[in-house]
């Protein structure tokens, strides 16, 4: 069965058109490209036609999406007032509404990218070409529950580093991805919407994922824990509940989290997961704001709360 064509919604306009980590501080980014200069109005950008399993829930919006558009734009204003630059992708996979902000910039992902060497690990485990010994399993785990980066310097050694990228952009076809010029797995660069389209496949099983494996991924993103180590920050930790986990506390969630300073002046915080009973939304949220670590969680968490005001979609 073919993927329906994704509604296009303006977010500033809220028109519908039938159509369509690295965990802490352990990278300084340089000579980063700049993003795309952030257009006056919010408006959807299609995922592309995917094929997908069919979906049981109705195909009627929720109640968290009427008025997102009008709220998204506000949330997005507000963080521009406190110093911070979103990009943000909600997809309702039922009904195929993608909403943005049209601020689909590009950045490096930091600890995002464990979700693709967890997918090309798994990949070739469920080919028999690789195995998982107990203490990789474990570390597999800790990889993607707690964002623990040695456990990601192993595996991403052993499946060939950037190769990795090539192989996952290959099958998800995600155009906008690219591996590390520098081929330090944090400095992997994507989009809010080419992740998006990343979670929206693993759960169809259209990028080539078996169910079996893509589980092993999601049951560990569900069971992301608060803190993640971090030897860069004062007590060695660092807080992974900001953006999507805060926000929306009254849904369960699996999320991958991310940030990096020093982006330039900036700090860099990526929240990104399936939300919803059905795993029936998919939501990837960005931010780039100088200033403290805890501030810029702040206003990442904030926002989400300013789109979801009751805590959930």
């Amino acid at each position: 069965m073919r993927r329906r064509p994704l509604m296009l919604v303006n977010a500033a306009a809220a028109v519908v058109l039938g159509t369509l980590s690295l965990t802490g501080c352990e990278s300084k980014m340089h000579g980063f490209p700049p993003p795309p200069a952030r257009p006056e109005q919010t408006v959807i950008a299609p995922l592309g036609t995917v094929a997908r399993l069919p979906q049981t829930p109705p195909d009627e919006p929720s109640a968290g999406f009427a008025g997102l558009p009008e709220r998204l734009r506000q949330a997005t204003a507000q963080a521009a007032e406190a110093g911070a630059e979103l990009t943000v992708a909600v997809l309702d996979r039922t009904t195929d509404k993608l909403v943005t902000n049209a601020n689909d910039m590009t950045m490096a992902i930091a600890s995002v990218v464990k979700l693709f060497i967890a997918d090309d690990l798994l990949l070739q485990v469920s080919r028999g070409e690789a195995t998982l010994s107990p203490e990789d399993r474990k570390s597999l785990d800790v990889m993607l529950r707690a964002s623990d980066d040695s456990a990601a310097e192993v595996f991403w050694t052993r499946g060939g580093g950037s190769a990795i990228i090539d192989r996952v952009v290959a099958r998800y076809r995600l155009g906008s991805t690219r591996p590390p010029g520098d081929g330090r797995w944090f400095n992997t660069t994507s989009t809010a919407t080419d992740l998006v389209r990343y979670y929206d496949m693993l759960l169809a099983g259209t990028g080539g994922l078996p169910p079996d494996q893509a589980a092993v991924i999601l049951t560990n993103l569900a069971a992301s824990t608060p803190t993640a180590p971090d030897g860069m920050m004062p007590g060695g930790v660092y807080p992974q509940r900001f953006g999507i986990p805060e926000g929306l506390y009254a849904e369960p969630v699996a999320v991958k989290q991310g940030w990096m300073c020093c982006v330039g002046a900036d700090w860099m915080h990526l929240s990104t997961g399936v939300i919803g009973p059905n795993r029936r939304y998919v939501m990837v949220i960005g931010s780039m704001q100088a200033g403290s670590d805890e501030s810029a969680r702040r206003v990442i968490t904030s926002a989400v709360k300013a789109m979801f005001p009751n805590g959930r979609i």
